[in-house]
């Protein structure tokens, strides 16, 4: 039986919806309804996707309230437009904040994260929280991405026995599979655009300091950001505008202010005319599908007036990964325990509560993997100990100044191009990730922009045997408005999105949703 056709409503854009709002065609209760009913049949049941991990129980009433509003003449981008979060993403209300861990399941946060307040502030319906890698995928090496123990395997919704990446995994399938019009997800690195990548959709990671991560469950201050997930650019860039900006809570965001935009105003469909991209060629050759997709991409890019450089060497690729490991394992300790100490209501205070947790909980939290970051993050130091000064400031000056910067400047680059990953791996609860690498010294495509805390974005580019591959452009600090439109100008000629079908298999059949 084949799947049941999609509400048109489950693939509209933020301004086709506002277009149908004004006309008073449409209300947000009506659309969070819908909404609602297609999480309950496909996400709950039919192809089961696991993608969202709680709805809003005031989804509704909150919703009337929006309409109310706009009856009187309240307006803007996403005023009524249901936004999903990451379960990592602190709400003030009466849904839980967990990162998926049963540890924190005991009582919500006690108020908004600092994008949170910014999204109700401009009228957006917070309708639920999706699932994601637990701890957004820092506890173990041997993890299945978009696995955590309070909401199981994500999975992909274009192959349901493929992975959906981490850790946004639900996130990314929720839009992909029309659950929501977009989505809120948290990268440290990886964790927006392979699971974007991954779900066929945009994944927008912004500068470092661009959005608050107050109330965020951590794991690195040095790379951790909050960013856009959509079904186009335009929806990405919408999103991003209303969360970007300065947060007095969030030290990292003082100069956000300054940059912080409308980023719509760069949505040029021929943005891509004269921009000089660089291919890094570092990047490509692991997987031959996604080179394949690549070299369609550069040939389109080239058509509508692109300067393509190929290849571009960026220096210190296979510098990187060192460093950012004895980052991220200090900072997770040190940035854990400060995230916990806002949280009064929890029993667990710090990194070795959360490691005892697991050991008393083993049986729904380590059925399949355990928790050696965790044990080896608590076993660090302060984050005064010279080891982790000399690798922060190593993994910044290698990725930036002399890494994305560098290259740039050589050849007077105005963005860099590589696949973002290539299709989707199976997945295996058992073994963990099959991510497909090239050079083993050299990181994924999402790393450079990652540790040096600067903006990427994917796009959906094309597919390989029923699954999306996408491309992935990264450049300098605050380069967002460039990337967006030369990503926009990409998207409008490769028009290379689908809908998923929800096969069972590669090659297989599509499974039926719930009546």
């Amino acid at each position: 039986m084949a799947a049941q056709p999609a509400s048109p409503l489950a693939w509209a854009s933020i301004d086709q919806l506002q277009q149908q709002m004004d006309a008073g065609t449409l209300d947000s209760r009506t659309l969070a309804r819908q909404f609602l009913e297609r999480i309950e049949q496909i996400d709950q049941a039919g192809p089961t996707l696991h993608a969202v991990i709680q709805t809003n129980p005031d989804a509704l009433t909150l919703a009337a309230s929006l309409d109310a509003s706009r009856s009187k003449g309240k307006r803007g981008p996403l005023y009524g437009i249901p936004v999903l979060l990451k379960d990592n993403i602190d709400t003030g209300d009466r849904m839980l904040t967990t990162a998926g861990s049963l540890a924190l399941a005991a009582a919500p946060a006690p108020r908004d994260a600092g994008l949170v307040e910014r999204l109700r502030k401009a009228g957006a319906l917070v309708l639920g929280k999706t699932n994601l890698s637990e701890w957004a995928n820092y506890r173990s090496n041997h993890a299945s991405s978009g696995w955590s123990g309070r909401g199981g395997q994500t999975r992909n919704p274009y192959v349901l026995d493929r992975n959906p990446c981490g850790s946004s995994a639900g996130s990314g399938a929720a839009v992909a599979a029309g659950l929501v019009t977009v989505a809120i997800g948290t990268e440290t690195d990886g964790s927006i655009i392979c699971p974007a990548a991954s779900n066929g959709i945009v994944g927008l990671k912004p500068t470092l300091g661009l959005v608050s991560r107050s109330g965020i469950v951590p794991i690195a201050h040095s790379q951790d950001t909050a960013g856009p997930m959509a079904r186009s650019v335009a929806d990405a860039a919408a999103l991003l505008s209303v969360i970007a900006g300065s947060d007095p809570r969030d030290p990292a965001t003082a100069e956000a202010d300054r940059h912080a935009t409308d980023y719509t105003r760069f949505l040029d469909p021929n943005g891509l005319r004269g921009k000089r991209i660089g291919v890094v060629r570092q990047l490509a050759g692991a997987e031959p599908n996604a080179d394949r997709v690549l070299e369609r991409a550069i040939a389109l890019m080239k058509a509508q007036g692109a300067v393509i450089v190929d290849p571009v060497t960026v220096p210190h690729l296979g510098d990187l990964g060192r460093p950012e490991l004895t980052v991220l394992s200090y900072e997770f300790k040190h940035d854990i325990d400060a995230y916990l100490a806002t949280r009064p209501n929890l029993k667990v205070k710090s990194l070795a509560d959360l490691i005892a947790f697991d050991k008393a909980h083993a049986a729904q939290e380590m059925t399949w993997f355990g928790q050696e970051l965790f044990e080896e993050a608590q076993a660090r130091g302060p984050l005064t100990e010279q080891k982790y000064i000399d690798a922060q400031a190593k993994a910044k000056r290698f990725a930036g100044p002399e890494g994305i910067d560098a290259a740039l400047a050589k050849d007077h680059l105005d963005a860099l191009l590589a696949p973002s990953w290539g299709p989707a791996f199976v997945t295996d609860l058992v073994l963990g990730d099959h991510v497909v690498s090239g050079d083993p010294t050299v990181g994924g495509a999402s790393q450079p922009a990652a540790v040096a805390g600067y903006p990427s974005i994917t796009v959906p580019a094309g597919f390989a045997h029923d699954l999306p591959v996408g491309i992935v452009l990264f450049g300098a600090k605050w380069s967002e408005p460039k990337l967006i439109s030369i990503a926009y100008g990409f998207e409008q000629h490769a028009r290379a999105w689908q809908a998923p079908r929800f096969l069972d298999t590669v090659g297989g059949k599509p499974v039926a949703t719930s009546p």
